[in-house]
């Protein structure tokens, strides 16, 4: 895993990047938006890229759902996501943003139609042939010694749309679902990519589960998650691994995010290379400060969100140096890579979340000039 230099702090991102999400009607389609994708991330300078998530018809959840057997869809119903203190607090905001005319005003919106599955049987991994024939067409892309990634998807993060009838233990239910990723995985790093696992559910999870649960038995619940993660990862070298906590980073209040500082010990025990967390937005920008008190294990690299697609306006090149050199100063700019909150797909016009990336790169290349002038 390329790290930054004191000439050169690098860049990147989460991994859907700014366009529509679609269902490709051909594997051609599908080739020709991977390409464009890579075109355009070079394009700006982005230092470590990937396929855009279009291998995923842009939904970092959904297309795991023919590469894993064992499940029955159910009928779509009311889940824990759909729960939680924010949706009752902000019950109104959350009411009117289905509304027609709030809808009519965003320019583009999040896949839908994602199902809720039961585990009826044995956990397999059946997308063997899908995975190959994704990688082989995203690497076909790729240019000679360049840095690319692609995502996968952690246990945790899958857990609460599948509830289990299967297994005797839901400890056993965790296991089983980890191994058959671990499938995936290690088929990314075969590959020379760098494994990014998304793990978007597990801190989100709190003002749902973990606010009635308490601190230290929703602690537990995200150790024993961390647990199994690991375990699908054993073997794999960390610095061939990204891990992407958020906060489920929705377009919505997040009023009852958990705080950094509350989770970053058990963050830290993932055996990944690097981290990404959000660090832009207005929940979590001043968390920056956890890392004055919190040591990044030696060896590994922070990537912070420097960019945040929560809203339409563009971050001045500025702010994001200014953010970037924050995390440098703390941790050595050696160790930290400039990143986004989250997923642009969906939740931002492509022309602005464009242009956000380019002031991305921007910003950090006036971090890395002033960094070599100290």
């Amino acid at each position: 895993m390329n790290r930054s230099q004191t000439g050169r702090i690098l860049t990147t991102h989460v991994g859907s990047l700014p366009t529509q999400a679609v269902a490709y009607d051909s594997a051609a389609e599908m080739d020709d938006a991977i390409h464009t994708a890579l075109d355009a991330q070079r394009a700006i300078g982005l230092g470590v890229i990937n396929d855009g998530e279009h291998t995923k018809n842009g939904d970092w959840l959904r297309y795991i759902e023919t590469r894993i057997g064992g499940f029955e869809p159910q009928e779509a119903g009311a889940t824990i996501i759909n729960k939680g203190r924010d949706r009752e607090v902000f019950a109104q905001y959350y009411a009117d943003m289905e509304r027609p005319e709030f809808q009519a005003v965003k320019s583009v919106r999040m896949p839908r139609g994602r199902r809720n599955w039961l585990c009826t049987g044995p956990i397999s991994y059946i997308g063997t042939e899908s995975l190959q024939d994704a990688i082989a067409m995203y690497k076909r892309h790729l240019r000679p010694d360049e840095e690319a990634f692609l995502t996968s998807t952690a246990p945790a993060s899958l857990e609460p749309y599948r509830p289990n009838q299967y297994y005797k233990s839901h400890e056993e239910y965790l296991y089983a679902l980890g191994e058959a990723l671990r499938v995936e995985y290690r088929a990314i790093v075969d590959a020379g990519l760098i494994l990014q696992v998304d793990d978007a559910w597990l801190a989100a999870l709190w003002d749902r589960i973990g606010v009635e649960m308490g601190l230290e038995e929703f602690r537990k619940y995200c150790s024993l998650r961390v647990e199994v993660l690991n375990h699908a990862l054993r073997g794999l070298p960390q610095d061939r691994i990204r891990y992407h906590l958020c906060w489920g980073s929705w377009h919505g209040p997040h009023m009852f995010d958990l705080p950094l500082s509350d989770i970053v010990d058990v963050l830290m025990k993932v055996n990944a290379g690097a981290y990404l967390i959000e660090g832009a937005n207005p929940r979590h920008e001043h968390e920056f400060t956890v890392w004055e008190r919190v040591k990044l294990p030696d060896g590994k690299i922070l990537i912070p969100g420097v960019i945040s697609h929560a809203t339409p306006v563009i971050e001045h090149p500025e702010l994001v140096a200014y953010r970037i050199r924050r995390f440098a100063d703390l941790l050595g700019v050696e160790n930290v890579i400039a990143g986004a909150d989250c997923g642009f797909g969906g939740r931002a016009h492509p022309q602005v979340g464009w242009a956000k990336l380019k002031a991305l790169v921007e910003g950090a290349a006036l971090a890395s000039a002033r960094k070599r002038a100290a």
